[in-house]
């Protein structure tokens, strides 16, 4: 017995077509058109489109970052990841200073316990030496196809130019993908205490101390080094004219790079959100900034021709009002390390947020949420507002995570033999994106009032019913860590 989706238009990376969809435990079997539906539970989808479940290969889950760790974890952020049709996500493991990458991945396989969607990892280097060249090649066994590499956050997390290239020569001869938050951290370092010493400490002067031109020149640094080494290249989180510009040059000369986006950079900027009256503002710090309309118009054209593969979305939400209530001083005197603990027992508190760059900008933490969200303004403003088509949108938030990430056809389609991650989407139903009802793990919502037409109903993870309606239908530890292959082709 198994469950036939039955009278919808299934939408894949190629193609919309009316179908059946039969899935016998976790994989689907058949497609074809007035399947058989004896001895089946039977969904009707008439009226409905079945597409992939969604991909976001860039989340930040409960990540120590600027003095506090991000809400949402493997159980919070994975409910709702579901709830907005997203069903898998990659997440970053990061180095721990003087570690080996083996303690990090070590650290998340514990984070990720409670997982309820599928999910796989990257792996972040901050210090470089014989031993971790070493180590590179040893994550593919594990299934990590993927490093990644910060060219911001100086005496944090920034890397130099040789390590990058050192990382790249390795990576490229074990077929690996090589990731780069593209900001000239130097120039950013130099900025930032300038702008603080005239006075400037809103946050909208985090825009300032982070220009387009040192993103478009880290990107370009960035793309020339995989020229060079011949390692294929993943520019995360683009924003601006400068990077796409960088990107396609190297695209055009024939280089393996590939870049992304995020949600949040087609409908944020720095005038409306970033320098919002008051403290408003710290709502929308993330690093890149949000930046301008005419950028906006620059990434819907680059994710229309081709020159961007995919739509993320950095998902790392903090609170706006953080050590709120009886335990702010709690919160203060205790290390970090403890608050888990604390708010496990008292759902009451909270662990620091924005408010730790009041007064600031640069202790403002990086990051904002867009988890739940991102398939569902991504669709309204893209597939309605007539910007790119239902396949189009499948294949950024779908099936071109899968494929470059080295999981497809077992993720990202619709296809006989994938695991039926299916996503049952209403494209007339209408939904009110707020706080008030979001699952993320956070008090403010940057796409608060926005009107979506379009909203995932029901979603499957593996044949099992993750989401129906506003019922959750998940469990922790129902999540699975997906290996990846190594070698997966650059589009």
């Amino acid at each position: 017995m198994g469950t036939l989706f039955k009278h919808g238009t299934v939408i894949t990376a190629s193609d919309m077509t009316r179908a059946d969809v039969l899935v016998e435990g976790e994989i689907v079997t058949l497609i074809g058109l007035d399947l058989d539906p004896a001895g089946h539970t039977v969904v009707d989808c008439s009226g409905m489109y079945l597409m992939p479940g969604g991909i976001d290969v860039h989340t930040h889950l409960d990540l120590s970052f600027g003095g506090t760790f991000s809400n949402d974890d493997f159980n919070t952020g994975h409910r709702a990841a579901a709830f907005g049709g997203t069903t898998m996500h990659i997440d970053f493991v990061i180095q721990p200073p003087g570690g080996s990458l083996h303690d990090g991945l070590t650290e998340w396989r514990k984070k990720a316990e409670q997982a309820q969607i599928d999910y796989g990892f990257h792996l972040a280097i901050r210090e470089l030496n014989d031993a971790v060249l070493d180590e590179i090649p040893t994550l593919v066994d594990e299934g990590v196809t993927s490093l990644k590499l910060f060219m911001a956050y100086k005496n944090v997390f920034q890397i130099d130019d040789a390590t990058l290239f050192k990382t790249m020569r390795v990576a490229a001869k074990h077929g690996m993908i090589v990731m780069v938050h593209a900001e000239n951290g130097d120039v950013e370092a130099a900025l930032t205490p300038a702008l603080l010493a005239a006075g400037k400490t809103d946050p909208k002067y985090h825009a300032e101390s982070r220009p387009p031109e040192i993103e478009g020149e880290a990107t370009n640094r960035a793309v020339v080094m995989s020229g060079l080494t011949g390692c294929p290249l993943y520019v995360v989180h683009m924003t601006c004219e400068a990077s796409i510009a960088a990107l396609r040059r190297g695209r055009a000369l024939g280089y393996p790079v590939m870049g992304e986006t995020c949600s949040q950079y087609f409908f944020l900027t720095v005038d409306e959100h970033l320098a919002a009256p008051g403290f408003e503002g710290a709502k929308y710090v993330c690093s890149p900034p949000i930046r301008s309309t005419h950028d906006q118009a620059v990434l819907w054209q680059a994710v229309r021709d081709g020159t961007l593969q995919i739509v993320s979305t950095d998902h790392c939400d903090f609170w706006y009002e953080g050590s709120k209530g009886p335990h702010q001083d709690w919160a203060k005197a205790h290390p970090e390390g403890a608050w888990h603990t604390f708010e496990a027992q008292d759902p009451t508190f909270r662990r620091p947020g924005k408010e730790l760059g009041r007064g600031n900008f640069a202790k403002i933490p990086n990051g904002m949420p867009g988890l739940e969200d991102r398939m569902m303004v991504i669709w309204h403003a893209g597939v309605n507002g007539g910007k790119i088509s239902p396949s189009r949108f499948v294949e950024l938030n779908c099936t071109n995570p899968a494929r470059i990430f080295g999981m497809y056809p077992k993720k990202g389609t619709i296809a006989v033999g994938s695991d039926a991650d299916i996503v049952v989407w209403d494209p007339n139903q209408e939904h009110t994106i707020s706080a008030k009802t979001h699952h993320m793990h956070v008090d403010y919502n940057v796409y608060e009032g926005m009107v979506v037409k379009g909203v995932p109903v029901q979603v499957y993870q593996r044949g099992n019913k993750l989401v129906d309606g506003a019922e959750w239908g998940g469990h922790r530890g129902g999540g699975q860590f997906v290996a990846r292959k190594a070698g997966a082709p650059v589009l």
